[in-house]
């Protein structure tokens, strides 16, 4: 049976992991109720064993019942009983990829197999985080609607070639944000240079740079040399670039792989 595993962070109140079935709903907040409808009875803070009805969040700063987590068979949801507060669940390996829940907001579907629900409470922010039953994917070979693969193949949006240097120059952009560090200043061409040095010896600041001139052609950032409109100067390209990429997986954590050894010292 699939179930969520939601799991109080160091912020919160200690208890264990705690399993909810599909159905099945958890309370939290200040002060609960206990007894939340499609939950099971059991003492708040409570284990996996007596699947708790309710979790207890001891903080002034968070609403007495502040919101309510629904297990689902492949997903879950969230509920936000804040009259002011915004909560904000992020995907850890996202690269800051996340969802804002608006106070009032019920029922908001989580799309992230691994999410940490972040509370803010006076001048701290409290984490929760929840676990959620592995996605369902359609097989590739088969998906897609009647007939179709007896046409013309579809285009693809952003078509990149993983073997390439410009896609190691975008691996290289972006690998900051995908080591954990969403909100981490991106590397600078001399610091690209550097990083692909070891895999690219002829790899210096013009080579990289027309990397990145053909990476913004290529995903359609501005119009290619051969047009007669060079479109208006595209500022920040290289923050542009990197946002692409992540917000479409167009570079994910396993296309790291690609990249030389880091250096001894340097922060994975």
């Amino acid at each position: 049976m699939n179930s969520i595993i939601v799991v109080p962070g160091h912020t919160t109140s200690p208890a264990e992991q705690i399993r909810l079935a599909p159905g099945q709903t958890l309370r939290f907040g200040r002060e609960p109720a206990a007894g939340a409808p499609g939950g099971t009875s059991g003492a708040p803070g409570g284990t996996s064993g007596g699947g708790p009805a309710a979790l207890y969040l001891p903080h002034a700063g968070v609403s007495r019942s502040a919101g309510l987590i629904t297990a689902t068979g492949t997903y879950w949801s969230l509920s936000n009983f804040s009259r002011s507060a915004t909560y904000v669940v992020e995907n850890p390996e996202g690269a800051g990829e996340h969802i804002k829940i608006a106070p009032g907001r019920l029922d908001a579907p989580v799309p992230f197999e691994f999410a940490r629900i972040v509370l803010p409470a006076g001048s701290e922010l409290l984490t929760l985080d929840v676990w959620a039953p592995r996605h369902d994917y359609a097989d590739r070979d088969k998906a897609g609607e009647p007939g179709e693969h007896d046409g013309e193949p579809t285009v693809l949006p952003f078509p990149l070639d993983r073997t390439s240097r410009y896609f190691l120059v975008l691996t290289a952009l972006c690998e900051p944000r995908l080591r954990g560090a969403p909100h981490a200043p991106l590397p600078t061409v001399e610091q690209v240079v550097e990083r692909l040095k070891p895999s690219w010896p002829a790899a210096n600041r013009a080579t990289v740079q027309w990397n990145i001139d053909y990476l913004a052609v290529k995903l359609r950032l501005k119009p290619g040399p051969d047009t007669a409109d060079p479109g208006p100067r595209l500022v920040g390209k290289k923050e542009t670039l990197v946002s692409l990429a992540l917000r479409f997986d167009l570079v994910r954590e396993q296309d790291l792989a690609a990249l030389p050894a880091a250096p001894t010292g340097t922060p994975r």
